[in-house]
């Protein structure tokens, strides 16, 4: 009788204890409920994020990110902010994701979880076009200020060059760092290629990427380790819009091409 007692509470225990855990993570539902997602962006990052004549948030990542939503019958709230303290706002539950071009490197799964890649993106160098000086990697040296945005992944790429710089000067916005390369007052710029391409593309003959890449990355959508609930949910809506044809559609928007990846 002791026996079958013991066995009953163990069951018990066993299943509340599972129950809890399960109720742990109420990530999704607590998104549902508010009836919106809070997406933490760089709102000068085009062309993935950025502002229009109108002031207007536009970009392959706004414009995937509404659709998510609409998908999830929710709506979207994006909010900027400073991309160097990108990663302790989301922990700091500033907003729910991070869904800006944001490249998942070893250092930030340490910190956060990732959806699969959905572009695979490289860094490049960003000089004035007619650059004499420097047409190549090996071109940058000890004579050379190179402008960088502050907590990107270009600025680790920039430092596995292992290279002695005159100066390495780092910007909170990418346009930032763009005006001061076409004033002169940087003579090269460590860059996302997407960024980089975008600006060639608005400006034909102002700017060239330099051949060689500094490195290869995948991007993905960022979310804090706990909210496992949450990134399932937003993955299967992701994987439907790759499915159906709707992530290339809006990659050929604002690309001119599907450069969009599904692992």
């Amino acid at each position: 009788m002791k026996r079958n007692v013991i066995m009953v509470l163990v069951l018990f225990l066993a299943v509340m204890a599972g129950s809890t855990a399960f109720g742990a993570d109420d990530s999704w539902e607590r998104v549902k409920k508010a009836g919106k997602i809070t997406i933490g962006i760089d709102d000068a990052f085009p062309p993935m994020e950025f502002r229009n004549d109108k002031n207007e948030l536009v970009g392959f990542d706004i414009d995937a990110s509404k659709e998510l939503a609409k998908r999830l019958g929710i709506k979207v709230e994006h909010i900027p902010t400073v991309w160097d303290t990108v990663i302790l706002s989301l922990k700091a539950k500033k907003f729910d994701i991070v869904w800006s071009g944001m490249s998942i490197t070893a250092e930030r799964e340490k910190e956060i979880a990732f959806t699969r890649p959905y572009i695979m993106e490289k860094q490049v160098v960003v000089v004035k076009a007619g650059n004499k000086k420097i047409r190549s990697l090996k071109d940058l040296g000890a004579d050379t200020v190179v402008g960088v945005q502050l907590g990107s992944t270009s600025e680790e790429a920039l430092a596995k060059l292992n290279r002695k710089f005159k100066e390495i000067k780092k910007y909170d916005k990418n346009t930032d760092a763009f005006m001061d390369l076409s004033i002169g007052r940087i003579d090269a710029l460590a860059v996302d290629e997407l960024v980089g391409r975008y600006y060639l593309s608005q400006k034909p003959g102002k700017y060239t990427v330099l051949k060689e890449e500094l490195t290869s990355e995948p991007i993905g959508i960022g979310l804090r380790k706990e909210d496992v609930a949450l990134k399932e949910k937003i993955q299967a809506t992701l994987d439907g819009m790759f499915k159906d044809g709707t992530m290339k559609k809006i990659s050929i928007k604002w690309f001119g091409d599907d450069i969009t990846t599904w692992k």
